[in-house]
């Protein structure tokens, strides 16, 4: 990066403090969350010294506070690939095929992030993007009128879409430029009260499919929800009730376990806003129910091994009776390793190695679990940085007035995605991969030979001594 010029990063922080301050503002219950967020947060870190050191030695105290993940939702191909061109100025690149229309709700999405260790150290921001699965909408005259609405729409201003051409070209923004550009950026997300459709056809939109309403039927993707992240969920669902704010039913996702894995998620239930209908039947007033605040705990990455396994404990839990899921689900985790030794021993979950002393190191044979034990080197788990797909859809039926999920007989549509996208997404077993190699490799090199007893599930990269 040039001199008087700022680093993606940077860029990437000032959008997401802009959106947060933005969605406190729309979003009084947000606000609130966020308070009571950091106030556990605090409690926790304050009351438990080992939680404290471990956050301090992975690096990922100073991202606490500040990580959040937003979520929009997009009508049209050309409004995901301008996506894709205005995220990738800020060091965020599209990861991950989520396909929810085999859970009832008619989109696809992806989830843009920052993808290497120190851009996530720095702020790991991520927005989860899902773009309308117009075929999806059985009815061809009402497929039409979805079509010609959003062809009536410009999400991105041109000045926004001139300085994004220009970012390309030069690869570049100055400071200035870079708080116009996130300015610009932030305005595309905003909410906006009335709508350029009459009430008639919101109510038919409505009708099809609650998101369908919500893409469709407004000046632009407006953010769904903010979601600031927690080192106690189930402490968060309790706490909200108390200040007013209803959770929704359940926590989504893996059980509570004493080593976090993956992703847990809740929120609370999506908000009734007035909305005023300007198609047709100008002035008219009607009501919108959509955006929400939301709260996740993070956990380790799985490796594929550990996803079969955790996935098949989903499945299994899924065929019996719906109201006894959460109970069989918890009885089927006990069986999944709650240990972070066992979890790296195994080749469950994706570790970083970080060397604690470069010159003891030298001392030691090519041992890796020996390395550990003396404490020369440290094993790390890798944050978890993406979604599942059932938690999502289920995060998403929760604030769609509780409707019967529908059924869509097409499954996955991943090339017309990355068609519309401009690219492919990127794989996230991949990036984790990448980043316990890079780890290893380090090592390595300060060895002067290869390290045995890795995981099973580890490819090592090539490696000359």
């Amino acid at each position: 990066m040039v001199s008087g010029h700022v680093s993606s990063d940077e860029i990437r922080s000032r959008f997401s403090s802009a959106m947060s301050k933005m969605y406190r503002h729309e979003v009084p219950q947000y606000d609130t969350l966020l308070g009571i967020v950091e106030d556990i947060n605090s409690d926790i870190l304050n009351n438990n010294i080992e939680i404290k050191e471990k956050l301090q030695n992975d690096g990922s105290i100073n991202r606490l506070n500040v990580e959040r993940h937003g979520a929009i939702r997009l009508g049209s191909p050309s409004e995901l690939n301008n996506c894709r061109r205005l995220f990738a100025i800020m060091g965020m690149r599209p990861v991950g095929y989520y396909d929810l229309s085999v859970a009832g709700v008619p989109v696809h999405s992806t989830a843009f992030r920052p993808t290497n260790a120190v851009a996530l150290e720095r702020n790991p921001f991520r927005i989860f993007t899902s773009l309308l699965r117009i075929e999806l909408i059985e009815d061809p005259s009402l497929r039409r009128k979805v079509e010609k609405i959003l062809n009536l729409r410009s999400i991105f201003s041109k000045k926004l879409i001139n300085m994004v051409d220009s970012f390309e070209k030069f690869n570049e923004l100055t400071s200035d430029e870079a708080d116009f550009f996130v300015e610009e950026s932030i305005n595309a997300f905003r909410w906006h009260q009335d709508t350029p459709v009459s009430r008639d056809m919101y109510e038919e939109l409505h009708r099809e499919h609650p998101l369908i309403a919500d893409v469709v039927c407004f000046r632009g993707p407006h953010i769904n929800h903010l979601t600031p992240r927690t080192l106690d969920i189930d402490r968060v669902q309790s706490v909200m009730q108390q200040h007013g704010i209803t959770p929704k039913a359940i926590i989504e996702g893996p059980p509570k376990r004493k080593v976090p894995i993956l992703l847990r998620q809740t929120s609370f239930v999506a908000l009734n806003e007035e909305i005023t209908f300007m198609g047709g039947d100008e002035g008219t007033v009607g009501t919108h129910t959509a955006r929400f605040g939301e709260i996740e705990q993070r956990g380790v990455a799985l490796t594929p091994k550990g996803r079969d396994l955790y996935d098949s404990f989903i499945e299994k839990a899924k065929s019996g009776k719906a109201d006894e899921y959460s109970s069989i689900l918890k009885y089927l985790f006990k069986n999944f390793p709650d240990d972070e030794v066992i979890l790296r021993r195994e080749g469950l979950a994706f570790f970083q190695y970080k060397i604690i002393d470069n010159q003891k190191i030298k001392k030691f044979t090519c041992s890796l679990q020996e390395l550990i034990d003396t404490g020369t080197v440290e094993a790390i788990p890798i944050t978890y940085e993406d979604f599942l797909p059932i938690s999502a859809a289920g995060i998403f039926h929760s604030n769609l007035n509780d409707q019967p999920a529908q059924t869509y007989s097409t499954g996955s549509a991943r090339d017309a995605f990355e068609k519309a996208l401009g690219c492919g997404v990127l794989d996230e077993m991949v990036l984790y991969e990448k980043i316990q190699n890079n780890s290893i490799e380090n090592i390595e090199k300060l060895l002067g030979r290869r390290l045995i007893d890795i995981p099973s599930t580890t490819k090592l990269p090539d490696f000359e001594s």
